[in-house]
């Protein structure tokens, strides 16, 4: 008995294998990623809004022992929800509750056909998020694109933010001052193009510093099996529009507003800019220096800590979870 106990176990690890495999592979994958399942379960919240209805998806993970204290990851702009798995289940085993939201535009949410993006609205649906939840106070942490939405949540809903954690973030700096304007229409025919191989030829040069691991394979596909469906010029315009975003709304100026106690965790390795191929060549170096945004943005930000991650790039949480968590975990439990 305990012999064909043994075998059934090895017999589900070989069987599950493949299912995983195959979950991460590079396959169609539909506008709203029906077909692809994420880590933990998905829940709705849905509204009317500049004449659409539109549906946003999170996720809510309940800890097992929770320490009564809950934080809220803000994902980047080529990515989403899912690729918060590994930090949502070592914040949970700490007791947090863990809300992981997809952006209007992304993931599982609503890809609007004419939608006026801000991140004031996006916050304000953020927001309502955490009303549906019933949470009145959270951490907050945003990666990239997500740092610009953590720091625009945090200016307009001071009253609910316990502390802000700001991972790499975009926005460090006014991009419309150095990169020439690009029309909505030039963004979209350039996320046209996309294909595999551009999507990890930009991750491996932008994210990785040309150090490629098995374990990004998969986040490149989840982006890449999007351009195999035949919607995805839908994809690429709300791609479009959220670029126009970024570059024409910086949060940079408004720094010194923010209160709530700050942690800035920033690879040293990153060089990303918005529109950086796009710059003269003589400013083209000058754009994306972490380095010296984020000692920057320290200053800016009264009382805020940064805590430098050498030879990491923009993604700390995936290329190395470890030292990232540990320069996480004693900010948000002291």
């Amino acid at each position: 008995m305990k012999k064909l106990g043994t075998l059934l176990l090895l017999l589900a690890i070989i069987w599950a294998a493949p299912v995983h495999a195959q979950q991460d592979s590079l396959r169609n994958l539909d506008i709203n990623l029906e077909n692809y399942e994420y880590p933990f379960p998905v829940s709705y919240l849905s509204f009317d809004t500049q004449g659409e209805r539109l549906k946003m998806a999170y996720m809510d993970i309940e800890p097992d022992k929770p320490n009564g204290r809950n934080i809220m990851l803000l994902h980047g702009k080529n990515f989403n929800g899912a690729y918060w798995e590994q930090t949502a289940r070592a914040l949970s085993a700490l007791g947090f509750r863990v809300i992981m939201p997809d952006q209007i535009g992304f993931g599982k949410s609503s890809k609007p056909l004419h939608f006026q993006y801000s991140f004031h609205e996006l916050a304000a649906h953020t927001r309502e998020i955490l009303d549906t939840l019933g949470i009145n106070k959270t951490i907050v942490l945003g990666h990239s694109m997500g740092g610009m939405l953590a720091t625009r949540f945090t200016l307009m809903y001071p009253e609910r933010i316990e502390k802000l954690v700001l991972v790499n973030p975009l926005g460090l700096e006014d991009y419309k001052l150095k990169v020439p304007y690009q029309p909505i229409d030039k963004w979209y025919l350039t996320e046209l193009k996309s294909n595999v191989t551009s999507i990890k030829n930009y991750q491996l040069t932008s994210y990785y510093d040309g150090k490629w691991k098995e374990n990004y394979t998969r986040w490149a596909n989840l982006l890449a099996g999007w351009t195999l469906n035949k919607e995805y010029p839908r994809i690429a315009w709300n791609a479009a529009l959220t670029y126009d975003m970024i570059y024409t709304q910086p949060v940079c100026y408004e720094f010194g507003k923010i209160a709530a106690p700050t942690l800035l965790i920033i690879g040293q390795r990153d060089r990303s800019a918005v529109g950086k191929n796009l710059a003269p060549e003589s400013l083209r170096a000058t754009l994306g220096n972490f380095p010296e945004l984020g000692k920057a943005t320290q200053a800016r930000i009264k009382g805020s800590k940064l805590v430098p991650l050498d030879n990491i790039g923009h993604l700390p949480h995936i290329e190395d979870f470890d030292r990232f968590f540990t320069a996480l975990k004693p900010f948000i439990i002291p």
